[in-house]
């Protein structure tokens, strides 16, 4: 074998197997949005995303009718309201996720409040530590469709045994979808490399303003 055709064949292995790795994790990523698991658990645990002084945005709306309908189905007797609040708010997503869930029926004293988050990581880990104390690892996670293989990495990372049930399960793509797919996959298969808290500054705030269409 020539040097030439040797530097050819590392070439292609050294460029390749980055992009294998990466077309692999973007299918699996895609994947995980199309799978909707809500089995019996301990809790559910529901995403926060933009609120406006106390009055859940569409994201966030879509997000709690999903959460009360896993509870009309007895997923789970427990759910966590996760999210903090942007400088000037009076309310945290929390708050809101709570008060608009007590509204439809979900007692207060089944709902637990993570108030602390700005991140999708660190309002994961705060929501697992209050769990944690109540003896609670069973969970399932509700967001996006397309956050599903995130959240769940970072639940596993986090000591959860968690299952994911999206909302609009994407079953096909448009150009905004298509991005943020790719985003959910860099962060995704960087993390499972790193762990996902050393990207977690990389990793964007699951906080639409509007779903995506």
């Amino acid at each position: 074998m020539t040097k030439g055709r040797r530097r050819r064949i590392v070439a292609l292995v050294v460029l390749g197997l980055p992009a294998l790795y990466l077309a692999v994790t973007f299918v699996q990523v895609l994947q995980a949005a199309r799978r909707d698991d809500a089995p019996p658990s301990q809790a559910i645990v529901v995403m926060g995303a933009a609120q406006y002084d106390g009055v859940p945005s569409p994201a966030l709306q879509a997000r709690l009718d999903h959460v009360v309908d896993l509870w009309d189905r007895k997923v789970a007797p427990t759910v966590v309201v996760t999210g903090g609040k942007q400088p000037g708010d009076r309310f945290t997503e929390a708050t809101a996720s709570a008060t608009y869930l007590t509204a439809h029926g979900i007692p207060q004293s089944s709902i637990l409040r993570e108030t602390n988050g700005r991140s999708t990581y660190q309002s994961l880990a705060d929501a697992s530590a209050i769990l944690k104390r109540r003896k609670i690892t069973r969970v399932v996670l509700v967001s996006d469709a397309y956050h599903s293989a995130r959240i769940q990495g970072i639940a596993s990372e986090l000591g959860l045994d968690a299952t994911v049930s999206p909302i609009g399960s994407d079953h096909g793509l448009n150009a905004k979808l298509a991005v943020r797919y790719a985003e959910e996959t860099a962060v995704v298969a960087a993390a499972r490399i790193v762990g996902f808290r050393r990207v977690v500054g990389v990793s964007s705030r699951v906080r639409e303003q509007a779903p995506v269409g």
